[in-house]
Order: structure tokens, then sequence, then C-alpha cells
């Protein structure tokens, strides 16, 4: 187990490995095609899928922002000190060490993703804006119900991006999509730190 030094950032490579444990548990577990996929199904919205080039170009767009909420919640858990687990509560980091861990973060999935200078400034801009968002709207943690759309970007987002046209059954599915995220990103910052 990793243990927080006072003062530093516990694992120095702690960021840059839960940056690429992420990235690829997003791919491998399909968790954006299997929310698109049983969307068409379940709202016989097969019209998402006729043209294979608009499908791709949608399931990229959803990836991303997948890539953007799985950050979020990262990056919240290391911020709450939720990353690190010690033999009390969890201690959260410092301004000045949940500034360095972000900064990793980020840069890591930068190198990750191959982007250049422009995509990875875009990215950091959605990812602040996901921040800002979140913590305007920040409410006590409870869970939600099933038939309950999350208050959260990216379930807006996706839903627009999904299905304009019937906002509130995308709404509910990328709200579902959401929970799965959250808990990939749970499990595999779980596995990743422990490890």
């Amino acid at each position: 187990m990793v243990t927080p030094s006072k003062g530093k950032i516990p694992g120095a490579d702690a960021p840059g490995l839960l940056a690429e444990k992420l990235s690829d548990a997003l791919l491998s577990e399909r968790v954006v095609p299997r929310f698109v996929d049983s969307y068409v199904i379940e709202h016989g919205r097969y019209g998402l899928q006729v043209h294979a080039g608009l499908y791709r170009d949608l399931l990229t767009l959803l990836q991303r922002e997948a890539l953007i909420a799985v950050s979020v919640t990262a990056l919240d858990l290391a911020n709450r000190g939720e990353l690190f687990p010690t033999s009390k509560k969890p201690l959260p980091l410092k301004r000045k060490e949940a500034a360095e861990f972000r900064k990793k973060f980020v840069s890591a999935l930068t190198r990750k993703h191959r982007w250049n200078a422009g995509q990875a400034l875009e990215f950091q801009s959605d990812l602040q804006m996901y921040e800002d968002i979140l913590a305007r709207a920040a409410s006590p943690r409870r869970s939600r119900k099933p038939f309950e759309a999350a208050n959260h970007p990216f379930v807006d987002r996706c839903a627009f991006l999904l299905d304009s046209s019937f906002l509130e059954k995308a709404r509910l599915a990328a709200s579902h999509a959401l929970t799965d995220l959250e808990t990939l990103t749970a499990n595999t910052a779980a596995k990743s730190i422990s490890a």
C-alpha cells in the first residue's frame, strides 16, 4: 500500500499510472459503445447507427466526454484523499499537492493519447468546465434513483450529442452510463494505486 508522506504527493508516479490505467479501462470495458448500442436498441433509434462514419464520430465524441468524466471523478477522489488509504480516515490533499497531482495526471493523458498542444489545452478547458459546474452544483452525496437523471455536465452533453430530439430519454441513458463510469473509475483507481 502507498502511504502518504507529509508534504509530498503520495507515489510520484501515481497520477501517470492512474491516467494510463483509466484510459485503458475505458477502452477495454467498452462503456461508451455499450451505452450507445443499448440506447439504440431500447429506444429503437437505429438511425444513429446507419451511417458508419457518423456513428464512429459519435462514439469518438462520447468517448472523449467519458474520458473527461472519469478524469473529474479520479481527481475528486485524489483531492479528497480517497486514493491513498491510511489507517485513519482519508486526508484531503493540500491545494499545492492537488494542483501538482492534476498537472501530472493531465500530462500523462496528453502523452497517452498523443495530443498536440491545442488538443491538450482543449481537454484541460473542458475538464476545468466540468469541475467548475460540479463545484457550483455541489450537494450532499446521495445515490440517484434509477429513474432520475444525474445533475452532471456529462449527462447533458452526451444526451445532446446522442439524441437531441429525445433529450430526456438520452439524459436518463447518459445518467446510467455515468454511474458505470464512476464505478469503473473507483475500481480502476483502487487497483492501480494499490498495485
